[in-house]
């Protein structure tokens, strides 16, 4: 059966199938608010179509507007548990399904889809990233500077979806099992980078081993022999106190700032741009193979971090493990590479950039025109920081580096299921992949 798009497109489906409009399928489609409310250092959520990305909803970079403000759209587009958030201007197509069961945050610019049960709503969801929702949005789209989607058309989308319940449920069972193991391994992963952030602020900036021999006590956390390389005392530095027989010096001294990585002009290779890099997590999304023109040159084993307003700010940076060995790759002009020397872990450089007073040091010295500020090179080397002897750096390399690999596998996982789930999602959605053949694939690949 094809499956029209009102007259702008059709795709194959199977015959058992319905369709319906969006409209049809929902209990109601709305949108949010498209006016822009004043921002409110203690007011309530809201989210945007920036907020929206790759499946998911990332509140964590919204923003806050007054209780009135957030009323007043709430009246007209609250959002409940499993609502559907279509973003509507400038990227448009995003979706994110809202699983939280009180979701307290209002919404701009984004579609409200309310289909009022669960399974109903995940195979919506399921639908429209399908690479068949994608091209239905894409055909509706207008705009020509800034591109967006109408209500109008949203509710005009045609949905196909099982005849039969039960087939409905399978379905989407078999998706939503793919996504959940993504999402244990990517709370796994936030939980490992947390561990080592923890450490890396306990031993090298609040000296917690050091203070607790200092007391009397065994350093938790640690074995004797880890135990005993730490110094019982302080001494005075330019840093104030420092364990004693440690040294204070600079981000020169101990890392490589853009190190020297040779790639030919023109040579195809992975290419990372400033939208790559996360404000959280250490991992890259989708690296292209591109050749190479004018940018920072990394490997495996360096850090990414960007040195320009707002994207220092904001946190955008990135540890390198996607590359084959000894592979170079190149991105952005204003991507700053870190590379530990020894005795250090590569790891180090990545949870450098994630500290919170380095990152402090880093965005109040940046130069430049407005809107164009970024940190330079020489100024940064110059940011002070304490060294722990040679066997300390080694110990803490025997820690932070099983926790770093770790963190590279599961994310390599994570990859294989999605591949997996985009490969499966259009071919179920539109029935021409029955279940049976689908759960053999699952099966072979989460084994």
């Amino acid at each position: 059966m094809k499956l029209s798009g009102g007259g702008r497109m059709s795709f194959d489906v199977c015959s058992d199938f319905l369709t319906e409009s969006c409209d049809q399928y929902c209990n109601r489609v709305a949108d949010g608010t498209h006016e822009s409310p004043q921002v409110s250092e203690t007011g309530r959520l809201l989210a945007t179509s920036k907020n929206v990305k790759d499946g998911r909803l990332f509140l964590d970079s919204a923003y806050r507007i007054s209780i009135d403000d957030f009323d007043a759209i709430n009246k007209r587009s609250k959002v409940d548990q499993w609502d559907l958030l279509l973003t509507m201007i400038g990227t448009v197509g995003e979706v994110c399904l809202v699983e939280m069961s009180q979701p307290d945050f209002a919404i701009k610019n984004v579609g409200l889809l309310k289909c009022g049960d669960e399974i109903r709503a995940k195979w919506l969801y399921y639908f429209l990233r399908s690479s068949m929702g994608q091209q239905a949005i894409e055909q509706r789209k207008k705009g020509s500077t800034q591109q967006y989607i109408s209500l109008t058309e949203i509710r005009q989308l045609p949905i196909p979806y099982p005849s039969k319940l039960d087939e409905m449920k399978l379905i989407v069972e078999q998706l939503a099992a793919l996504d959940d193991r993504i999402s244990l391994l990517r709370e796994t992963n936030t939980t490992l980078e947390a561990i080592a952030q923890a450490l890396f602020k306990s031993w090298f900036v609040d000296f917690d081993p050091v203070r607790a021999k200092q007391q009397g006590d065994a350093p938790q956390g640690m074995d004797a022999a880890t135990a005993a390389l730490f110094p019982d005392s302080f001494e005075e530095s330019e840093l104030g106190e420092v364990p004693k027989g440690w040294r204070v010096g600079v981000l020169g001294d101990a890392f490589e700032i853009n190190p020297k990585r040779t790639l030919k002009k023109g040579a195809l290779s992975p290419y990372l741009d400033m939208a790559s890099l996360a404000t959280s997590g250490h991992s890259v999304e989708n690296p292209i193979q591109r050749e190479m023109g004018s940018g920072a040159k990394f490997q495996n084993g360096d850090t990414l971090l960007a040195r320009i307003t707002p994207c220092l700010e904001n946190g955008k940076s990135a540890f390198v493990d996607f590359l084959e060995d000894k592979q170079i790759g190149w991105g952005s002009t204003e991507f700053l590479v870190l590379r530990p020397k020894a005795p250090f872990p590569e790891y180090l450089g990545y949870l450098l950039c994630r500290h919170s007073a380095f990152r402090e040091f880093a965005i109040q010295s940046m130069s430049g025109t407005s809107g164009r500020q970024r940190i330079q090179n020489d100024v940064l080397g110059r940011y002070q920081l304490t060294l722990p002897s040679a066997c300390v750096a080694a110990a803490f390399a025997e820690v932070v580096e099983p926790l770093q690999k770790s963190i590279t596998a599961n994310h390599k996982t994570t990859q294989t299921l999605a591949t997996l789930r985009d490969t499966l999602l259009p071919r179920l959605i539109s029935g021409q992949l029955r279940l049976p053949v689908a759960q053999g694939a699952l099966e072979e690949t989460t084994a």
